[in-house]
């Protein structure tokens, strides 16, 4: 998670330094204007699928441990009639033995 914010910070960095760079180029306004458009529709679509990315991969553990947990609930019921038989089983022997 945490590369992920410096990621995000990194790009948005870069992009206010394009910007700037952009704003203090001797061109025209229409120009420069053109430029900064094209250029913030860029670093959005950039962050956009950086963090479409990032999500995909966040669903993708939460899935996995969903079904982690669901196999792990379901080897400890198991476990848990396991040993209530053994005791069952147990306590029917010594009461034989009695």
């Amino acid at each position: 998670m945490k590369t992920d914010k410096v990621l995000l910070g990194v790009l948005g960095g870069l992009a206010a330094g394009a910007i700037l760079g952009i704003l203090y180029a001797p061109e025209k306004g229409n120009k420069t204007r053109l430029k900064i458009k094209d250029k913030s529709t860029d670093y959005a679509d950039n962050l956009k699928e950086k963090f479409d990315t990032a999500l995909d991969t966040i669903s993708k553990k939460y899935d996995d441990l969903k079904s982690e947990t669901k196999t792990a609930y379901a080897d400890g019921k198991e476990k848990v009639k396991d040993a209530a038989k053994q005791a069952e089983n147990e306590t029917e022997r010594y009461k034989a033995q009695v």
